[in-house]
């Protein structure tokens, strides 16, 4: 059975069909030592190679969906490997698949992360056409005014270009830490703690508590991990072909 080149790429987690699209324009792929074509179709047992180098289209093949929800701990890295020797969050994982993570948390941020195994669904969920919610814990030092509040939703100019949050809640304390939950639509890195730190504001604690649909559960522990119920997997297939 052949799909298209592009759908091949992306089910297989290396990137997006859009970036698949691109590199096949720029005669970077290979299908059966052949330079690939717009429109070509292959199956998982063709050779195809992106700037000279093999890939598995096979890695990520299976049947149903299955999606992983983490509560990461501050301190752990999201990626495979550290020359620090400090802990990956995929060894915290079921060694049953090959996961592709939803989206990074920085080294400090704790709380919700997703992986699949279904790698263009992956790949759907983190591009900014999605437009899906997530939503964060911040702890803030420093008095806040309503005016601050109104500029970060109102939206602000940062280094990478505008930025803003979709909504800001007031989540409780007192002193000089106050928590709030913001929402935004995208994933631009450190974006919550520079659209805070551009108003002056220290961000002492962050914690994703929501991913679309998905929220971190109160009884999910540090570093454990569950599996989505199937109506949970759904929500998010459906959000991704809306």
């Amino acid at each position: 059975m052949t799909e298209r080149l592009q759908k091949l790429i992306a089910s297989a987690g290396y990137g997006s069909r859009r970036w698949a699209e691109r590199l096949i324009e720029q005669g970077r792929i290979e299908v059966n030592n052949k330079t690939a074509s717009i429109g070509d179709k292959a199956g998982i047992t063709d050779r195809v190679k992106i700037d000279g180098r093999k890939i598995d289209l096979n890695r990520y093949l299976e049947q149903e969906t299955k999606v992983i929800i983490l509560n990461k701990q501050a301190g752990v890295i999201c990626s495979n490997s550290d020359d620090k020797g400090r802990k990956s969050v995929y060894s915290l994982l079921p060694k049953e698949s090959r996961w592709v993570m939803v989206g990074r948390l920085d080294l400090n941020t704790s709380g919700l992360l997703l992986f699949t195994n279904n790698g263009d669904l992956a790949n759907k969920l983190m591009h900014p056409s999605s437009q899906i919610d997530r939503e964060y814990a911040v702890r803030i030092l420093g008095q806040i005014e309503s005016k601050d509040l109104k500029k970060m939703t109102q939206g602000i100019v940062l280094d990478d270009g505008f930025a803003k949050f979709n909504q800001i809640t007031f989540g409780g304390g007192q002193g000089a830490n106050r928590w709030y939950k913001v929402v935004l639509k995208e994933g631009r890195k450190h974006e919550v703690k520079r659209l805070w730190e551009i108003l002056g504001f220290k961000v002492s604690r962050l914690i994703r508590i929501r991913f679309g649909e998905i929220r971190l559960p109160d009884n999910l522990k540090a570093n454990q991990y569950d599996y989505l119920k199937p109506g949970q997997v759904k929500l998010l297939l459906d959000a991704v072909e809306r």
